[in-house]
């Protein structure tokens, strides 16, 4: 696996790569891997000739009060998990090859980031948008891979990459979870004694809408309202949203007919966690 820091060095090995007629899989993360990434390296690399991986802390999709500064980092162990993939680039930029000085220019996608996590992080789409539209001019990629607990990130990159004609196909790949069904992310590490357990109400409250949908309740607002009950019932819990919402729009819903997004998030102490479930009835 080859590591590099610059845009111009990616560049240079992609355009080697593509005059080969190689195809090129791409998978963007802000590092400290878990299985849920490496489930996304694994397919970039069972569809593609060539797998890309960053890792850049897009400082962009923070906000003021978020957790940038800690949030975990451990190159060593990244660049180790990647190289027992068959890895075969891994793109490391900093802040200032990423956000030159004098940057100005922001992608701003509409309508689908304004609930769920758009609406509780302004500013965090324009963020994530931006980043992801130049790591694509970047690595020129065929085919790019995210996972599915960032279902809203998942659609607005999915939106992005149509509006802005990119030729990428964008894969989303199912969550991956712990033992004890925790959505994996890089922020379980922040989770300590008790708090862990209190962070398991999130997957467990999906046994909640299969129980009321079993008993045919349609209604939405009774639905959350039990998963809220339950989820505030554990201690160290402080709920972000808990919604019912169309799949492809991210609007609520007013009655269940058909498939619809469960999504929440959830502070479990100082640890903002998010999970979501797709249910088809």
């Amino acid at each position: 696996m080859k590591i590099v820091s610059t845009v111009e060095e990616v560049r240079n090995i992609i355009k080697v790569v593509k005059k080969e007629g190689k195809s090129v899989g791409f998978v963007p993360t802000m590092g400290y891997l878990h299985d849920g990434h490496l489930s996304l390296v694994d397919k970039a690399n069972d569809e593609n000739d060539f797998v890309v991986v960053s890792i850049f802390v897009n400082p962009t999709q923070f906000g003021p009060n978020e957790d940038l500064d800690r949030y975990p980092r451990d190159l060593k162990r990244d660049e180790s998990l990647l190289i027992d993939r068959d890895v075969d680039l891994l793109f490391y930029p900093d802040v200032k090859t990423m956000y030159p000085e004098g940057f100005k220019t922001y992608v701003n996608v509409e309508d689908i980031t304004e609930p769920l996590c758009g609406g509780k992080r302004p500013g965090h789409f324009r963020g994530v948008a931006t980043v992801v539209c130049k790591l694509f001019n970047i690595v020129m990629p065929d085919k790019a891979y995210f996972g599915l607990k960032d279902y809203q990130q998942y659609l607005v990159i999915k939106t992005m990459a149509k509006d802005l004609n990119f030729d990428i196909d964008i894969i989303g790949m199912p969550i991956v979870r712990e033992a004890d069904g925790l959505a994996m992310s890089s922020r379980n590490v922040y989770l300590k004694g008790d708090e862990r357990e209190s962070a398991l109400s999130l997957n467990r409250s999906f046994a909640i809408v299969e129980e009321y949908l079993k008993k045919r309740v349609r209604d939405p607002y009774i639905i959350v309202d039990a998963i809220e009950k339950f989820i505030s019932s554990h201690p160290y819990t402080k709920i972000d949203y808990v919604e019912i919402v169309d799949k492809d729009s991210l609007k609520r819903i007013n009655k269940i007919d058909g498939s619809f997004l469960l999504a929440l998030a959830v502070f479990v102490n100082k640890t903002r966690l998010i999970d979501n479930k797709i249910f088809e009835v």
